[in-house]
């Protein structure tokens, strides 16, 4: 599983926050605590200096010093007594002035046996959706809100299946089976067919459930991921922000390219595709790419060698029926 940097960095932050608040939570509670008791204080200090004295007194030696903190235990049971019979008077738990972490498996360290704890897992996650919202709908746009209503039921004449038996049976269940088997082999998207068919809502469902999951996952559109492209080249490497935007691109376990075949084609925009998909498909890490152009326009319009990948490695969806928005639209016209 790949980790974004960028977004591992907010995670850890708003880790770190959580983390800091709790410690001052516990520090203020004790404090209350012990104004009300003022034994309490005076126990604590004695068990933790005692504590302190044989934990340096073994180190020092070189010495394992848990034999020594079992015997302290077994010799300072009056004071532990005293302690639980004082916060037992007050209506307190035994454990109500210890740090316990929020996270058992990793002790709110983030890491557990040298791999992300799923706990630092659930703020990345959190971390991530923040950052696909900014550019997609990812709270109305989901695999239960995508409504096969808007698509005609009508078998036309030459046809063996209507609209809605077309995005239902092909489209709307492959989609939903990316998402959810995403992780156990890579799988590529080409989805395409004319503007308000449900690409961009369909492609929301799929990076809301991958995210959920704890993959790393990238949404952009096709002309502003090659400007990132032409800038890291053109404008050097010492562009931190635009090296890092690069590597997302290439490493992140889910990229969604949106609208391709509305930037300008050149030849370096040529290259820069070639490169996304060529190294995407030999790292193994899926893509799903979006496009108003058939695939023999894009076979028109890109070279041979990014034409034949994408049919020979994606599974080309097929949007059909007529643009939702001017349903919605002739819909509250009508009213």
């Amino acid at each position: 599983m790949a980790y974004d940097g960028k977004i591992m960095r907010l995670a850890l932050q708003e880790f770190e926050k959580d983390k800091n608040a709790r410690e001052a939570e516990l520090r203020d509670r004790r404090e209350r605590i012990f104004q009300k008791q003022p034994r309490l204080r005076q126990i604590e200090g004695e068990l933790h200096a005692t504590m302190s004295r044989i934990i340096s007194g073994a180190l020092r030696r070189g010495t394992d010093p848990r034999p020594a903190i079992a015997a302290l235990r077994d010799e300072n049971l009056s004071l532990q007594a005293e302690k639980r019979e004082l916060l037992e008077r007050m209506g307190l738990p035994e454990d109500c002035l210890e740090e316990a972490p929020a996270c058992s498996l990793c002790g709110d360290t983030g890491y557990r046996d040298g791999h992300v704890c799923r706990c630092l897992r659930r703020y990345y996650a959190r971390e991530q959706k923040k950052e696909l919202s900014r550019m997609l709908d990812l709270g109305g746009q989901s695999f239960d809100t995508f409504d096969l209503d808007w698509y005609s039921d009508r078998l036309l004449p030459g046809q063996s299946k209507s609209e809605r038996e077309q995005m239902e049976g092909k489209v709307y269940e492959t989609c939903v089976a990316f998402a959810h088997q995403f992780g156990r082999r890579p799988e590529n998207l080409l989805l395409f067919g004319a503007p308000g068919l449900g690409k961009t809502h369909l492609s929301a469902a799929i990076a809301r459930d991958v995210s959920d999951k704890g993959f790393s996952v990238v949404y952009d559109t096709a002309a502003h991921v090659f400007e990132r492209f032409e800038t890291q080249k053109f404008g050097g490497r010492e562009d931190q922000e635009t090296t890092a935007d690069v590597e997302r691109i290439l490493n992140c376990d889910l990229l969604i390219l949106d609208d391709l075949g509305t930037e300008m084609t050149t030849a370096f925009v040529q290259s820069a595709l070639y490169q996304i998909i060529n190294t995407r498909l030999m790292e193994k890490r899926s893509t799903i790419i979006s496009t108003n152009l058939s695939p023999e326009k894009l076979a028109q319009r890109y070279t041979p060698q990014i034409a034949s990948r994408i049919e020979g490695e994606y599974r080309l969806l097929a949007f059909v029926g007529e643009d939702i928005r001017k349903q919605k639209k002739r819909r509250e016209q009508s009213r």
